[in-house]
């Protein structure tokens, strides 16, 4: 599958990249942002995926979160996509801010007219990391996926509805029991349809009662002074209380003062790139 190179810029000793090529998960054209770090030039590096969150693009990562030191250090690849399908003509795509274009929610969508393109969940988990493992100077066998926000959401159900796929996984303010907020109640509805037991298959806090899997150590960050906390939209009690359940180890750090913002994603990126260096460099 043809890459066409959009921009690349040297940072910390090595790339910082974006490309644009054909998804024929979502049929349309998609752009994703790579950083290849000096490691790179020499061997394969791990691979992390990085999803963002409502409204944002490739692009926010890349310039706010001050991600690319760290990256370097621990010889990381770092890959972020787009949050959804861009310009499928649907009508009602450009409606709302919370639902549609820049509102992936990172599902596989049932539902007519959004099935034929939004398909994030497939395009996150099988379509990028192909096209990434065939272009780029990455190994395979050692991956990781981290968000924020709704990107957290979409982090933290990749990596439950995959054992073993991830070696590690966290999140930002992540979106943890969305059939029971109004932004995953507006999305699940429109996307999946009036069945909510289906919903139940993109739930972090359902999907985690029935983890089966192998070792998932999960960190969480959350701003104790995050308006969309208080709004009830990210229920990280709910998670919380069924990984404790069933016994899914996960750090919950509350951090006073913080809210939803690129200015918390800096202030504690490190700690997040550090924390999977430890499992993709073991």
């Amino acid at each position: 599958m043809a890459l066409k190179q959009i921009s690349s810029n040297k940072c910390f000793g090595g790339l910082q990249k974006v490309f644009e090529h054909d998804s024929v998960e979502l049929n349309c054209k998609m752009k994703f942002a790579i950083y290849l770090p000096p490691k790179a030039e020499t061997e394969k590096c791990p691979a992390l995926y990085w999803l963002s969150g409502l409204t944002c693009t490739e692009q926010n990562f890349i310039s706010k979160s001050g991600f690319h030191q760290a990256a370097s250090e621990h010889g990381l690849v770092v890959i972020a996509p787009d949050t959804s399908p861009r310009g499928c003509n649907i009508k009602g795509e450009d409606d709302s801010w919370d639902f549609g274009t820049g509102a992936g929610f990172y599902v596989d969508a049932t539902e007519d007219p959004w099935k034929t393109n939004y398909r994030m969940y497939s395009y996150v988990t099988e379509e990028l990391p192909q096209l990434v493992n065939a272009n780029f100077p990455v190994d395979p066998q050692r991956m990781s996926i981290f968000g924020h926000s709704m990107g957290g959401h979409g982090a933290l159900i990749c990596a439950l509805k995959n054992p073993g796929k991830y070696k590690s996984v966290s999140a930002f303010a992540p979106i943890c029991n969305p059939v029971l907020c109004a932004w995953g109640k507006k999305a699940f509805g429109g996307y999946l349809g009036t069945d909510q037991s289906k919903w139940k298959a993109y739930d972090a806090t359902h999907l985690v009662k029935s983890y089966p899997g192998s070792q998932l150590d999960i960190l969480i960050d959350q701003g104790k002074d995050d308006q969309f906390l208080s709004d009830g939209q990210l229920l990280p009690d709910n998670f919380i209380a069924a990984c404790t359940e069933k016994k899914v180890p996960v750090v919950f750090r509350l951090q006073e003062g913080y809210d939803h913002s690129y200015y918390f994603i800096a202030t504690f990126i490190t700690d997040h790139i550090r924390h999977h260096a430890k499992y993709l460099n073991a």
